[in-house]
Formats: structure tokens, sequence, C-alpha cells
């Protein structure tokens, strides 16, 4: 039986989000921004195990409390200096329990608003495939392009343009292959596209959005908070 394992990548220094504090363990809604991103990953009923990965350097995890996620989370302190580092790095920790086949869902550490609607969109759609692919929205504002002095150059079309967001769905054995080959990329799907396959997209939608800068802290907790509000 195929089964369904997440990494989170959250070995990064989040530098664009300011403040010494590593951004994936500022506080957002009463908990680490980790914390947010690694929920709905172990409460989602198809994942088998989460593993997190961090920097062998990591000395704030142990300060927080993280037992209140269940027994699916496996932390792995082997993170790389980049994204892609890091999960090639996870990926060969998990080879004792992984298959070729079996489904990888690897999610950003600074997404916190990913919903078990999304994740099930994502398995549903993708099942089958032969590729695998990723969530993500289409982009509906209008696109600048700047030139050096910071002014507008152009207007770019946004036909046909999504923005890609995290979880992105692979088979396991395809990923370790492409990430190998191609680790120079921003995400999964990139060294899927450099291998010469077509990643499908799965709608979601912009409330699971990427915290890069200060206020999308705000943001992202007003959504939690908001849905917090809403469950019974």
């Amino acid at each position: 039986m195929t089964r369904y394992f997440a990494i989170v990548p959250a070995a990064g220094s989040g530098s664009r989000c300011a403040g010494e504090l590593p951004k994936q363990y500022r506080s957002i809604a009463g908990r680490p921004l980790l914390h947010h991103a690694l929920a709905a990953l172990c409460r989602c009923p198809f994942v088998d195990r989460v593993w997190v990965v961090l920097s062998p350097e990591d000395s704030w995890w142990r300060q927080y409390e993280w037992t209140s996620l269940g027994h699916k989370l496996e932390t792995l302190f082997c993170g790389g200096s980049t994204r892609s580092a890091s999960v090639a790095n996870g990926l060969r920790a998990a080879a004792t329990a992984a298959h070729d086949d079996d489904w990888v869902l690897v999610h950003d550490a600074a997404r916190p608003c990913l919903t078990q609607t999304m994740l099930s969109d994502l398995r549903e759609q993708l099942d089958g495939d032969p590729v695998g692919g990723l969530l993500a929205v289409p982009v509906a504002d209008t696109l600048k392009r700047a030139n050096d002095g910071q002014r507008v150059l152009r207007t770019e079309s946004r036909d046909g343009l999504w923005q890609a967001q995290t979880p992105q769905m692979f088979r396991y054995g395809l990923l370790v292959r492409v990430l190998a080959e191609y680790p120079g990329g921003t995400d999964e799907a990139s060294a899927i596209e450099a291998a010469g396959h077509a990643p499908r997209l799965v709608r979601a939608d912009s409330s699971n959005l990427k915290v890069t800068y200060p206020a999308d802290l705000l943001l992202a907790e007003m959504i939690l908070l908001a849905r917090s509000r809403l469950q019974p």
C-alpha cells in the first residue's frame, strides 16, 4: 500500500523577517510559527509520519513543547545550508521507512495556515498522477518588471502564471533522484521541472501564505484566530 510522509525543512534563519530569533520560532497565536505548520500535517489522517529537519546547531527547538503534536512527529538535526540540501538530507534519513512509490509532501516551515481541505485536495487530485504536483494559486495582481533604479520597466502578462505554495507532493524515489541531480532550485517542483517533468498545479487559496516579512506574522495570526473562533 502506498504511504504518505511529510518533510518540513526548518534549518533556515529567516533573515527577511528581522530579529535574532529564527523566523520559524516567532510566536503566532500563542505558538511558534513552526508548530502550526507541523500541526496541520500531524493532524492529517493519511500522513503516516512527519519529519522536521533542523540545523545541527539549533538551540531553540528544545525550549518549546512539541509533545501535543503526537507520535507522528520525528526530529532530524541534519539540515543543510539550503532548502534543497535540508530536504535531501531528510529524504536520506527517511530511507528506512519510505519506498520509491510512496508520496512525500514537502511543506514550508513558514506556512502556518495550511488546512485539512487543502491537504485532501492535494491527495485526491494527484491520486494516480505519474509526476505529482503542488498547491498553488493563480496570480491575481498586475505584475511590474523593475529596472535597476526601481522604476517600472514594463508590465508583465499574468496569463497562465501561478504562485507556488506548499506542500509539494512527489514520489519518494523520483524526489531523491532529481534533488541529487538538480540541487539548485528554490523548491522541489523546480527540480522536477529541470528533470523534464511537468508537475500538476492544485488550486489552493491565498490564506496558505508564507510568512516572509514581519507584517506577514500579523496577517497569519489573524487567519488562525479567525478559524479558531469558527471551530465548534
